[in-house]
């Protein structure tokens, strides 16, 4: 997870627009509010990480915070807890939303 902090506003619903079908799936990585801001770091084996911010998402039933990646090529994703250690692991699947919960304590190992 990056160190970065930033300040975002509130998303609302339809601000995010989720580019599935084919060989390409969404992501959703819900938080605690205790993220909002920070970047959480993905990424399949051998392949350059990517990130996504934590934003508060105000939906019809509530506030939650997230981050999302709104089109990722299908496969196994390691979402990153910090620089070295793993949070866990995800499949995203083509045309399908996958959805992680991120740990509420750190993983064993974590810096």
């Amino acid at each position: 997870m990056h160190e970065h902090q930033h300040s975002y506003g509130p998303t609302g619903s339809g601000t995010v627009v989720l580019n599935v079908g084919g060989n390409s799936g969404a992501l959703i990585i819900y938080t605690g509010r205790d993220l909002h801001g920070r970047e959480i770091e993905i990424s399949r084996e051998e392949e350059p990480r990517t990130h996504s911010a934590v934003r508060e998402r105000h939906v019809r039933d509530g506030v939650f915070h997230s981050a999302v990646y709104p089109e990722l090529e299908a496969g196994l994703y390691t979402v990153w807890w910090d620089d070295r250690t793993p949070a866990g692991a995800i499949s995203v699947t083509g045309g399908a939303i996958a959805e992680f919960v991120w740990p509420t304590s750190a993983p064993a190992g974590a810096g």
